[in-house]
């Protein structure tokens, strides 16, 4: 028997869900109300699925008024949004949970439990439900502390008389909680640290003036959230603009900090090469010194506003896409080269040119937004064409936030994303 509340996410198949995963569960969404709850939760806890469906999940588990040593619901509040905010499983062992009593008003029993919050993504990689499983392991608990059958009798410590052995037990598991939880809370310090230090790094004054670009920063949704990806703005003599996107291999602070050395040096090198092959060139020779860095794919180019021509090179990256306004388009893969690095000796970058009318939207990107396992790469390049020459009438935030979902891989987001979009 399964119980579903309506509304959203009740199409979701739950049948298919509880006879995957028997234990007794309920589903949350993301303000952690209760929209499914299946027959081994009901026997589980003592609760009609009817008072628990569409309720809060603490209004359906309020705190023990008489018991305020106990921290059980502010344990589980954290879970939960660890949950939410970082997408990753996490569990709870010997989770002591005050319970109200369905037969006695006001009553509480304690009850011990294994916790597993275990958060579903939806198509754009964000957390949707948390499946919120628990192991009833109040009777072992009890009969190891040799008080079988004992209740709560309103709040009074049913610890005091344990003997010394099973109190240390004891002593030992609430530790264990609360080293869980101070890990929880570190987690989410290190993660907030670490897209800090992202935004940092990824700093771009000169964008605040163009209006007419777009940057989006997504990373991959696993580790510290800190990448190796990157884009750039520069403003340059005569009303040239520069721009650029790259990709250093890897994930975390160690890919991130590479990022940051090899994007301070292409955004100085542009302002006194020639060209994009000569900005490239001398940051294919600056990353030969620093470990890491080997392997990066970039793209950078120069805008000519009165001559409307790109002017752009490309080492190893996926091509931008030129999408004029009519609906039809250009790669800008005339100018292809390997990534840093991957010569042992130093040969001059290639340079092309484009030409585009007012009104063109131009797409820079990471691979982390077309890249599909199992898939070839220009068929993502593809999906991306047909996306935005769907939304290229939006302004380039709008276009930029529906790029996001359009492209979203399926199966969940494997890879770093960055993405720049400027109308011309």
């Amino acid at each position: 028997m399964v119980a579903v509340a309506g509304g959203e996410g009740a199409e979701l198949d739950y049948a298919a869900l509880f006879a995957a995963m028997p234990a007794a569960c309920i589903v949350l969404d993301r303000q952690l109300t209760i929209v499914a709850v299946n027959e081994a939760y009901v026997a589980a806890t003592g609760r009609a699925a009817e008072e628990l469906l569409g309720s809060g999940f603490f209004d359906a588990y309020p705190p023990d008024p008489g018991d305020p040593a106990s921290h059980g619901a502010e344990v589980q509040r954290r879970s939960l949004e660890v949950a939410l905010t970082s997408g990753r499983t996490n569990m709870l062992l010997m989770h002591r949970f005050t319970v109200a009593r369905p037969d006695r008003a006001g009553r509480f029993d304690p009850r011990w439990w294994n916790v597993v919050n275990r958060p579903v993504k939806g198509t754009d990689g964000q957390v949707e439900l948390i499946i919120h499983q628990v192991d009833d392991v109040t009777e072992y608990v009890r009969s190891e502390r040799g008080d079988e059958g004992a209740v709560d009798d309103g709040g009074a410590d049913d610890t005091a008389d344990v003997e010394a052995p099973r109190a240390e037990l004891f002593t030992r598991a609430k530790e264990l909680r609360q080293a869980n939880a101070r890990l929880q809370e570190s987690a989410l310090r290190t993660r907030d640290v670490a897209l800090a230090l992202q935004r940092a790094m990824l700093a771009t004054p000169d964008l605040a003036a163009h209006p007419e670009i777009a940057v989006r920063y997504l990373p991959a949704l696993k580790g510290m959230n800190a990448c190796g990806d990157w884009y750039d703005v520069v403003d340059l003599p005569d009303g040239r603009l520069a721009l650029s996107v790259g990709d250093v291999v890897g994930h975390g602070v160690d890919a991130a900090s590479v990022m940051g050395m090899l994007r301070s040096a292409l955004s100085a090198a542009i302002r006194v090469a020639d060209g994009p092959n000569g900005a490239l060139e001398t940051l294919g020779l600056y990353a030969r010194s620093h470990e890491g860095a080997m392997a990066t794919t970039t793209f950078t180019c120069q805008l000519f506003p009165h001559s409307r021509l790109v002017m752009y090179s490309n080492a190893g990256h996926p091509p931008p896409v030129l999408m004029h306004a009519d609906g039809s388009h250009d790669l800008l893969d005339q100018a292809t080269d390997p990534p840093l690095g991957a010569r042992l000796e130093h040969v001059p970058r290639p340079q092309a040119t484009a030409e585009y009318r007012a009104g063109d939207t131009l797409v820079l990107y990471t691979d982390g937004l077309i890249e599909r396992r199992g898939e070839d790469i220009y068929t993502g390049v593809g999906r991306l064409i047909d996306a935005i020459r769907e939304l290229r009438a939006l302004s380039p935030d709008d276009l930029a936030d529906g790029l996001l979902p359009a492209m979203t891989d399926p199966s969940g987001q494997q890879d770093d994303i960055s993405l720049l979009v400027i109308r011309l």
